[in-house]
């Protein structure tokens, strides 16, 4: 996802007509040793912050389908995170930096987000909105721009400040195909000397629809052949349904 920021923030200067003009585009880290190696005209967006926002954490998981509108896997939610880059202008006046900074801030303070068109990979995929904020006021949770300076071992520079907020794509757990076939059941085991009978399988066609009450649905009683049913005193109250058997008597 890192990379792909890096991308669309590119494409993003590229588009503004900076690379146009013969400016070079790097995210390089603006030390001491760069800077005295550089020998054109150069903006550096150096990102030196990575830090997670709790407050879109989201828990839960979302269904995935294929073509055909079965279920494929389970994705967690994507988890957000702000990145935080510093970019400067490198030339040999300080007059052309500055003039160099401002088309830089220029570009920036125009867009709140992302353009889709600039959005490649997982961010493209995701369809979400990657959303930017430049030059803003700092707070004090973050490093100040001069302990970032100090930690380069090089002297402070005008620079901006960019926080850029982008989902990670949530992980992705296979499902297994529905079931369409249901447990083996016999009626009875075997009597001594007798191979039990062959087992039979449910199926379920069409499983994805409900029809009826499923199981719940009530079923006609099937008796064995030769076995009939006895209603001794059925008119009374009290009496057995068809077919229940007395703990220890015959049926009634």
């Amino acid at each position: 996802m890192i990379h792909e920021v890096d991308e669309g923030l590119r494409l993003l200067l590229v588009d503004a007509g900076l690379e146009e003009s013969g400016v070079d585009l790097v995210f390089d880290a603006p030390t001491r040793d760069w800077s005295a190696r550089r020998n054109a005209p150069t903006v550096s967006v150096f990102l030196y912050g990575i830090r997670e926002d709790a407050t879109r954490r989201r828990s839960g998981t979302t269904d995935e389908y294929d073509a055909e509108g079965v279920v494929t896997g389970r994705r967690t939610p994507p988890r957000w995170f702000e990145l935080t880059y510093l970019l400067t202008a490198w030339t040999n006046r300080p007059q052309d930096e500055h003039r160099l900074l401002s088309e830089v801030l220029r570009c920036l303070i125009h867009t709140d987000v992302l353009p889709a068109r600039m959005l490649t990979g997982s961010l493209a995929e995701l369809g979400m909105t990657v959303e930017m904020e430049a030059a803003s006021a700092g707070s004090g949770d973050r490093p100040s721009t001069v302990d970032v300076w100090s930690a380069l071992g090089g002297e402070l520079k005008a620079a901006i400040d960019l926080r850029v907020w982008a989902p990670l794509a949530g992980e992705l757990t296979p499902a297994g195909p529905p079931v369409t076939e249901g447990l083996l059941v016999r009626t009875a085991p075997g009597r001594a000397g007798e191979s039990p009978e062959p087992g039979r399988r449910l199926r379920y066609d069409g499983a994805s629809e409900v029809r009826g009450e499923g199981f719940a649905a009530e079923r006609e009683r099937q008796l064995p052949p030769g076995q009939r049913l006895r209603y001794d005193g059925a008119s009374e109250a009290g009496g057995l349904p068809p077919g229940r058997r007395r703990r220890g008597g015959p049926a009634r």
